[in-house]
């Protein structure tokens, strides 16, 4: 294996620091998955007439719901025993450890809590819409995982090989590179879909479910196991934890209920 063919990844994780403040691109990207996001579902509330304050309180409980979600499925997934032993390191987020899985219940419950308080919305009617913000957000997720040097690759020779110099000096597939763009041509195909003004109710949240979790599903083939205990299972956590979410989207897919205009019609 050649390791002069390979790009040599070795920035710094950090953009910089002021005496207890550090500012990563890891904290940057995932902000912008927020304010991106906003600024998207912005315009498909003025789109079908909806008051932008319920989207205020919306954001508030899908950033909570992922932030707790991430963590504790970061830790509950993938480290157990370390985290029931030590409590106190499941609220040090600032030190990384984040599962996407562990983000879709999060956001999943938070909807849940939401749609209780505004019973004007269905929550499919909010998944539909908000799956096109949260495949955009699986890029700068998965970009500033890049950024860190974490969950990267197996080995490989390919001439799109990058060594990550802050970990080794092994070139290893860009696995979060892949996942990033994986994520970011669902965005697109979600979002022209929902351009069209026609879909079935639950329609783009069961199709998000299939792409997203089936990519990752895929790609973690091609990724290192991020906990030990993962290298004796046939399947990794990654991969167990996707079949649940790409049965759930299957059947959204193709529950049958009548098409609906996504749009008021006056639009």
């Amino acid at each position: 294996m050649s390791y002069l063919s390979a790009f040599i990844w070795d920035t710094s994780p950090e953009i910089f620091s002021f005496g207890i403040i550090t500012i990563r691109w890891y904290g940057l990207l995932f902000a912008l998955t927020f304010i991106v996001g906003y600024q998207i579902l912005t315009y498909i509330f003025k789109k079908e007439n909806k008051q932008i304050k319920h989207l205020d309180s919306l954001a508030i409980y899908v950033a909570i719901g992922t932030a707790i979600g991430a963590r504790l499925g970061h830790c509950l997934f993938y480290a157990p025993e370390y985290y029931l032993s030590n409590p106190i390191e499941i609220l040090k987020i600032w030190e990384g450890g984040l599962a996407s899985h562990g983000g879709a219940i999060g956001i999943l419950i938070a909807i849940w809590l939401f749609q209780r308080k505004y019973k004007e919305f269905t929550m499919l009617w909010i998944l539909d819409r908000l799956v096109i913000v949260v495949a955009l957000g699986g890029l700068f997720i998965r970009t500033g995982n890049f950024f860190n040097s974490e969950i990267y690759g197996t080995p490989t020779d390919l001439p799109w090989a990058v060594v990550f110099a802050l970990r080794d000096n092994i070139p290893r597939h860009p696995a979060q590179l892949y996942e990033a763009i994986a994520y970011f041509l669902v965005f697109i195909i979600l979002f022209l879909i929902y351009k069209k003004n026609t879909f079935k109710e639950g329609f783009l949240f069961g199709l998000f479910l299939v792409l997203v979790f089936s990519a990752r599903f895929l790609l973690e083939f091609l990724k290192e196991v991020q906990s030990g205990f993962e290298a004796n299972l046939l399947l990794d956590m990654g991969q167990i934890l996707s079949i649940p979410f790409i049965l759930v989207g299957i059947f959204f897919v193709f529950k049958k209920n009548k098409l609906k205009k996504s749009h008021n019609k006056t639009n």
